[in-house]
């Protein structure tokens, strides 16, 4: 049974929101220029009304109304189109406008011509686009089958490498353990293990044929690939936090997060390190010389779905771009 009573979706949500605006303006400086505009502990204040967002949180949304519009028919068939429609709305908008990744503009140009999926991809790629938008999936009351093969699904649609595919699902998995109650503390354990358990688990009925699209020998050889990354990431994870805080740039010990798998791990060590200062995980993400606001954004997203709404600073809420439709699908899964 997940607990509502702290607002964990609207909190994720907005958390997600609110790492994404704070590492906007950090993401192609040096720690060393960061720390020379913000101070030694990064940006710890919004800027701008609105404090704008980037193409984290927007793709994040289009997730998040997609799976409103299906209400609970969770199914490949149900989700895929209003996925589709989301992502297609997205790219033409005017508001696309936040350098967003070269993946996700490809892939939804082939995606406007009406191939299946599998076809439109680029099944090459596993950059972080992959897994900065699925938090959505995290925050829904459904079984673990439904909610590996929506995170999967919505990564596949762009990114199809196996590292996308499962750096999503574990990430949608976390926001979904922390959500119901784990600590953080035991996230690294609880990934690895649902990591292992899931190594050689092919999801035809939502993937279909995307193997062999990739040119693997077998789903099985495609899939245990992006799981293989994901361990030695997390692998990464856990020896970093047996140490010491260095007060270093995460991204030295878990990677610069361009790429899924890192920017799960690098977001989770953020968060991690500063489970007890909900705005300190913001910043450290924020103060990385990697993909800052992709991973600030997921650190938010997972104290956000840890602690809820009372993570940040009330005022906020009313400061970030799209607030209305954060708020709305947050009460909706609150």
């Amino acid at each position: 049974m997940i607990h509502t009573s702290a607002l964990r979706a609207s909190g994720s949500l907005f958390g997600l929101a609110y790492g994404d605006a704070l590492g906007k303006p950090t993401e192609f400086l040096t720690v060393a220029e960061i720390e020379r505009r913000y101070g030694p502990t990064g940006p710890r204040e919004l800027s701008g009304e609105p404090a704008l967002v980037t193409d984290d949180t927007q793709m994040a949304l289009a997730v998040g109304w997609a799976l409103h519009e299906a209400a609970s028919s969770f199914t490949p068939e149900a989700v895929e189109p209003l996925l589709r429609r989301r992502f297609l709305a997205w790219a033409v908008s005017p508001d696309n406008n936040r350098a967003p990744g070269v993946t996700c503009l490809r892939a939804c140009a082939e995606l406007s011509r009406g191939v299946p999926w599998q076809e439109a991809t680029v099944v090459g790629s596993k950059g972080c686009g992959a897994n900065m938008r699925v938090t959505p999936v995290g925050l829904l009351d459904v079984d673990l089958d439904t909610l590996a093969g929506l995170a999967q699904l919505q990564a596949g649609l762009t990114h199809g490498h196996p590292t996308g595919l499962a750096a999503s699902e574990l990430t949608a998995y976390a926001v979904f353990v922390l959500r119901a109650g784990a600590p953080l503390s035991d996230l690294p354990a609880v990934l690895t293990e649902r990591a292992l358990s899931q190594r050689l688990v092919y999801r035809e009925r939502w993937l279909g044929d995307l193997w062999q699209h990739a040119g693997s020998g077998s789903p099985q050889e495609f899939i245990a690939q992006g799981w293989d990354e994901c361990l030695a990431v997390l692998g990464r994870l856990t020896d970093t936090l047996t140490r010491p805080d260095d007060g270093a740039d995460p991204c030295q010990a878990t990677g610069e997060g361009w790429v899924a798998e890192e920017a799960l791990a690098t977001a989770l060590l953020c968060a991690v390190r500063h489970a007890d200062d909900p705005v300190a995980a913001l910043a450290r993400g924020a103060t990385t010389a990697g993909d800052s606001d992709s991973i600030a954004a997921l650190a938010g997203a997972f104290v956000g779905a840890a602690v809820g709404m009372a993570a940040w600073p009330r005022e906020w809420a009313n400061r970030i771009e799209y607030a209305d439709q954060l708020a709305t699908l947050g009460a909706t899964w609150d």
